[in-house]
């Protein structure tokens, strides 16, 4: 169901929207324990940490999908907050024809590279036969991954959380039933849990398009609507989405960097760094929630000229997502242990013992991470794009410097401070950055709502919260609106005659 934004109190809004968004996280990394686990018991630890080796590679490609998809629905999401039902129609259609391009250059290209690149990260060649036919099965299903999460990204842009949620929780459902069979009784290995991946989201991407045809009009689009894309369209969907997309790629090299230097330690390494990111990458996904959120909150207020809503929100979410990251990052620290034994068998205590160090590491600076998702999301709600990809370039250099410097000199525990470092240097230029944001805010003009002739006005109303309208009233003449104990002027229009 679409939902405006730019009403009703900041710090609900923005949590009331990220709360799906939050389940879907979770659905999604439990899903992604599910995969972990059928992978870690029934074809060992070799196989698991095979399939982890790949993260760095895939995150590089799909993280630069994920973040242009995402980039698209912004210009969708600011229409929206202005009321401009043509310009978001338009927007969905540019972003279609992007996203499609996108898809398919991805899906030649990507497969083609999978195990050069496997082999220069120096992938363990014990590790390298499966890692090779994860990522190429990977890959070769990327439109379909591309496709949900633009139709995902865009039914967020009109206020719906929900709905991309429901199609979500179908798609890990459907994902871990085929995962179970497809390397169970199937004994497809580790090309059957990625071929359950892809499986999965073509479905829930079917379904979800029947859905938006059906029941969302703001973003059924025709023929029409792409024709009326311009350049400038096309332009400024790229100017947004594709440094969001540069953004996380530039993030995943730093990984990568991780990556090839726990390469160089051993499986051990590699499978301690797979399970701990899987516990670590639940509570990961809880704060992005709610820079997400921001993210579309801050466009929605940007697009309907409240630039008051987005400085009281953005405040309000920020600590928010602090007293989030603390609680979080406390329940690492104590759980963690139990949590990683659910990936790994008997005899591997070294494995488990270096992933909760990385655990005990990340959980101490979750609130470092907290600031940087929700100041990230403002300043891209916003339109802008070089504080945000700079900030990717931070990440990478503190990720590469921890990855060769630290992990020369103290091994894992120097390549899982990357993470810390990552977050800390980012953060610290994020914040004077919407600091002078925030003050530009202030000066900017705040257009009051205007009613139009059919909008009802209690004149007299309860003050427990509900109220009942009467009447529809017109007139030349201001009007005090009474609610609770405010009461603030609206001027009507005189009603056509």
């Amino acid at each position: 169901m679409a939902t405006s934004l730019t009403t009703g109190r900041p710090w609900r809004v923005i949590l009331a929207f990220s709360i799906p968004l939050l389940i879907g996280n979770v659905v999604q990394q439990l899903y992604q324990f599910a995969d972990a686990i059928v992978v870690g018991r029934h074809l060992g630890v070799n196989s698991l940490a095979a399939v982890g080796a790949t993260g760095s590679l895939l995150f590089l490609l799909l993280g630069f999908a994920w973040g242009v998809t995402s980039g698209f629905a912004i210009p969708t999401a600011q229409a929206y907050g202005a009321r401009d039902a043509a310009g978001v129609r338009r927007s969905v259609a540019a972003g279609t024809v992007l996203t499609g391009i996108l898809s398919i250059l991805l899906t030649i290209v990507a497969p083609l590279v999978s195990e050069p690149a496997l082999r220069l990260m120096q992938t363990p060649p014990e590790l390298l036969a499966e890692a090779t036919v994860f990522t190429q099965i990977s890959f070769l299903g990327a439109s379909a991954m591309m496709a949900f999460n633009y139709l995902a990204a865009i039914v967020r842009a009109i206020g719906d959380s929900r709905t991309p949620l429901i199609f979500l929780s179908i798609s890990c459902v459907l994902n871990v039933g085929l995962v179970v069979l497809m390397v169970g009784p199937l004994g497809w290995g580790v090309a059957g849990a990625a071929l359950a991946t892809v499986v999965a989201q073509v479905i829930s991407v079917l379904m979800c398009l029947e859905f938006v045809r059906r029941r969302l009009q703001d973003l059924k689009v025709s023929r029409a609507d792409f024709r009326a894309v311009t350049k400038a369209d096309l332009g400024e969907h790229l100017r947004i989405g594709l440094p969001m997309g540069f953004q996380a790629s530039i993030i995943a090299i730093g990984t990568l960097t991780v990556q090839v230097a726990l390469n160089t330690l051993g499986a051990d390494a590699v499978a301690a760094y797979t399970t701990g990111s899987r516990v670590d990458g639940l509570a990961v996904a809880l704060l992005s929630s709610l820079g997400l959120a921001v993210s579309m909150y801050v466009a929605q207020n940007h697009g309907g000229k409240r630039p008051d809503r987005i400085r009281k929100g953005v405040v309000e979410a920020t600590w928010m997502s602090i007293i989030a990251a603390v609680v979080l990052g406390a329940l690492l620290v104590a759980f963690g242990t139990p949590m990683i034994r659910l990936f790994v068998g008997e005899g591997s205590d070294n494995v488990v013992e270096m992933a909760h160090l990385m655990l005990i590491i990340n959980g101490l600076s979750y609130s470092a991470l907290a600031v940087l998702f929700v100041l990230r999301g403002a300043l891209q709600g916003l339109g802008h794009t070089l504080i945000p990809t700079v900030t990717g370039v931070i990440e990478l250099v503190m990720r590469v410097a921890a990855a060769i410097i630290l992990g020369a000199l103290l091994d894992f525990t120097g390549v899982a401070l990357s993470n810390t470092l990552a977050w800390v240097g980012a953060a610290a230029l994020l914040i004077p950055a919407y600091i002078k944001e925030h003050r530009r805010l202030a000066k900017l003009p705040i257009e009051p709502d205007e009613p139009t002739l059919t909008t009802p006005i209690a004149i007299v109303g309860p003050v427990d919260g509900s109220m009942n309208v009467d009447a529809v009233v017109t007139t030349t003449q201001p009007i005090a609106v009474v609610k609770k104990s405010s009461t603030r002027m609206l001027r009507r229009r005189e009603p056509q005659r």
